[in-house]
Protein backbone atom coordinates (compact mmCIF):
# COMPACT_ATOMS: atom_id res chain seq x y z
CA UNK A 1 0.00 0.00 0.00
CA UNK A 2 1.52 3.59 -0.38
CA UNK A 3 2.78 5.33 2.29
CA UNK A 4 -0.08 8.25 1.61
CA UNK A 5 -2.84 6.02 1.35
CA UNK A 6 -1.62 4.34 4.55
CA UNK A 7 -1.05 7.70 6.54
CA UNK A 8 -4.24 8.79 5.71
CA UNK A 9 -5.84 5.38 6.55
CA UNK A 10 -4.06 5.44 9.85
CA UNK A 11 -5.17 9.33 10.69
CA UNK A 12 -8.41 8.31 9.85
CA UNK A 13 -8.71 5.14 11.85
CA UNK A 14 -6.95 7.58 15.02
CA UNK A 15 -9.92 10.87 14.48
CA UNK A 16 -12.70 8.12 14.20
CA UNK A 17 -11.72 5.76 16.86
CA UNK A 18 -11.17 9.28 19.71
CA UNK A 19 -14.19 10.52 18.28
CA UNK A 20 -16.37 7.28 19.00
CA UNK A 21 -14.75 6.85 21.98
CA UNK A 22 -15.75 10.09 23.28
CA UNK A 23 -19.38 9.70 21.71
CA UNK A 24 -19.15 6.50 24.32
CA UNK A 25 -18.58 8.50 26.96
CA UNK A 26 -20.98 11.20 26.51
CA UNK A 27 -23.62 8.34 26.09
CA UNK A 28 -22.27 6.48 29.48
CA UNK A 29 -22.16 10.21 31.37
CA UNK A 30 -25.76 10.67 30.45
CA UNK A 31 -26.82 7.40 31.42
CA UNK A 32 -24.87 7.65 34.64
CA UNK A 33 -25.06 11.25 35.70
CA UNK A 34 -27.78 12.58 33.60
CA UNK A 35 -25.92 14.77 32.00
CA UNK A 36 -26.89 15.50 28.28
CA UNK A 37 -24.16 15.88 25.72
CA UNK A 38 -24.15 18.18 22.82
CA UNK A 39 -27.07 18.17 20.29
CA UNK A 40 -25.25 18.11 17.34
CA UNK A 41 -28.45 19.72 15.42
CA UNK A 42 -27.40 22.49 17.31
CA UNK A 43 -23.87 21.95 15.62
CA UNK A 44 -25.77 21.89 12.26
CA UNK A 45 -27.68 24.71 12.37
CA UNK A 46 -24.57 26.79 13.58
CA UNK A 47 -22.71 25.57 10.45
CA UNK A 48 -26.20 26.09 8.63
CA UNK A 49 -26.20 29.58 9.51
CA UNK A 50 -22.71 30.55 8.19
CA UNK A 51 -23.39 30.65 4.82
CA UNK A 52 -26.07 33.61 5.58
CA UNK A 53 -23.73 35.23 7.46
CA UNK A 54 -24.91 34.62 10.80
CA UNK A 55 -22.37 33.32 12.87
CA UNK A 56 -23.22 34.05 16.82
CA UNK A 57 -26.58 33.36 18.35
CA UNK A 58 -28.29 34.18 21.99
CA UNK A 59 -28.98 31.23 22.12
CA UNK A 60 -28.69 28.82 19.22
CA UNK A 61 -31.86 26.66 20.44
CA UNK A 62 -33.89 29.95 19.29
CA UNK A 63 -32.37 30.30 15.51
CA UNK A 64 -34.26 28.74 12.70
CA UNK A 65 -33.50 25.19 12.15
CA UNK A 66 -31.56 24.16 9.08
CA UNK A 67 -32.55 21.48 6.84
CA UNK A 68 -30.81 18.20 7.57
CA UNK A 69 -28.91 20.27 10.37
CA UNK A 70 -28.81 16.85 12.99
CA UNK A 71 -26.88 15.30 9.77
CA UNK A 72 -24.66 18.25 9.15
CA UNK A 73 -23.91 18.78 12.69
CA UNK A 74 -22.94 15.05 13.39
CA UNK A 75 -21.25 15.17 10.32
CA UNK A 76 -18.92 18.16 11.40
CA UNK A 77 -18.05 16.41 14.71
CA UNK A 78 -16.57 13.46 12.70
CA UNK A 79 -14.50 15.76 10.08
CA UNK A 80 -13.13 17.69 13.15
CA UNK A 81 -12.33 14.58 14.82
CA UNK A 82 -10.41 13.79 11.84
CA UNK A 83 -8.44 17.22 11.53
CA UNK A 84 -7.14 16.83 15.37
CA UNK A 85 -5.79 14.09 14.72
CA UNK A 86 -4.00 14.80 11.24
CA UNK A 87 -3.43 18.29 13.76
CA UNK A 88 -1.71 15.68 16.07
CA UNK A 89 0.26 13.85 13.64
CA UNK A 90 1.28 16.60 11.91
CA UNK A 91 3.09 18.02 15.52
CA UNK A 92 4.56 14.60 16.03
CA UNK A 93 4.29 12.04 12.98
CA UNK A 94 6.45 9.50 14.54
CA UNK A 95 4.05 9.24 17.08
CA UNK A 96 1.19 7.55 15.19
CA UNK A 97 3.58 4.24 15.08
CA UNK A 98 5.14 4.83 18.48
CA UNK A 99 2.29 6.21 20.34
CA UNK A 100 2.22 6.78 23.98
CA UNK A 101 -0.39 8.06 26.09
CA UNK A 102 1.04 11.74 27.16
CA UNK A 103 1.16 14.03 23.99
CA UNK A 104 -2.53 12.15 23.24
CA UNK A 105 -3.96 13.32 26.25
CA UNK A 106 -2.28 16.82 26.35
CA UNK A 107 -3.44 17.55 22.85
CA UNK A 108 -7.09 16.31 23.67
CA UNK A 109 -7.32 18.71 26.49
CA UNK A 110 -5.84 21.44 24.03
CA UNK A 111 -9.11 20.88 22.05
CA UNK A 112 -11.00 22.15 24.32
CA UNK A 113 -9.77 25.70 23.20
CA UNK A 114 -12.47 24.81 20.13
CA UNK A 115 -15.41 24.82 22.43
CA UNK A 116 -14.82 27.01 24.99
CA UNK A 117 -13.72 30.08 22.77
CA UNK A 118 -15.46 29.72 19.66
CA UNK A 119 -18.98 27.14 19.88
CA UNK A 120 -20.35 27.96 23.24
CA UNK A 121 -19.50 31.80 22.67
CA UNK A 122 -20.93 31.90 19.13
CA UNK A 123 -24.13 29.48 20.69
CA UNK A 124 -24.98 32.06 23.20
CA UNK A 125 -22.96 31.12 26.52
CA UNK A 126 -20.17 33.36 26.62
CA UNK A 127 -16.53 32.33 26.54
CA UNK A 128 -15.67 28.66 28.34
CA UNK A 129 -19.90 29.02 29.32
CA UNK A 130 -19.97 32.24 31.67
CA UNK A 131 -23.69 32.74 30.73
CA UNK A 132 -24.43 28.80 31.47
CA UNK A 133 -26.24 27.69 34.08
CA UNK A 134 -23.69 25.99 35.94
CA UNK A 135 -20.49 27.32 34.00
CA UNK A 136 -18.41 25.31 36.35
CA UNK A 137 -20.16 21.85 35.97
CA UNK A 138 -20.39 23.01 32.29
CA UNK A 139 -16.43 23.76 32.03
CA UNK A 140 -15.45 20.57 33.76
CA UNK A 141 -17.54 18.02 31.81
CA UNK A 142 -16.12 19.97 28.49
CA UNK A 143 -12.69 19.15 30.02
CA UNK A 144 -13.54 15.71 30.90
CA UNK A 145 -15.39 14.91 27.24
CA UNK A 146 -11.51 16.12 26.04
CA UNK A 147 -9.72 14.69 28.03
CA UNK A 148 -11.56 11.37 26.63
CA UNK A 149 -10.95 12.10 22.87
CA UNK A 150 -7.42 12.23 24.08
CA UNK A 151 -7.81 8.78 25.60
CA UNK A 152 -9.60 8.09 22.20
CA UNK A 153 -6.50 9.27 20.02
CA UNK A 154 -3.88 7.36 22.00
CA UNK A 155 -5.76 4.14 21.95
CA UNK A 156 -7.04 4.06 17.89
CA UNK A 157 -3.50 4.81 17.53
CA UNK A 158 -2.56 1.95 19.68
CA UNK A 159 -4.97 -0.27 17.67
CA UNK A 160 -3.80 0.56 14.20
CA UNK A 161 -0.17 1.25 14.64
CA UNK A 162 0.46 -2.87 14.24
CA UNK A 163 -1.81 -2.70 11.09
CA UNK A 164 -0.84 0.77 9.67
CA UNK A 165 3.13 1.14 10.61
CA UNK A 166 5.95 -1.06 8.77
CA UNK A 167 8.24 -2.40 11.98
Amino acid sequence: MPHSLTLLLHIAGIGIGATLLMDGWTVLRKHLLGVPSLDYALLGRWIGHMPRGQFRHAPIGKAAPVAGERALGWLVHYLTGLLFALALVAVDAPWRCHPTPAPALLFGLATVVLPFFVMQPAFGLGIAAANSANPAKTRLHSLLTHLVFGLGLYLAALLFAPLLCSR
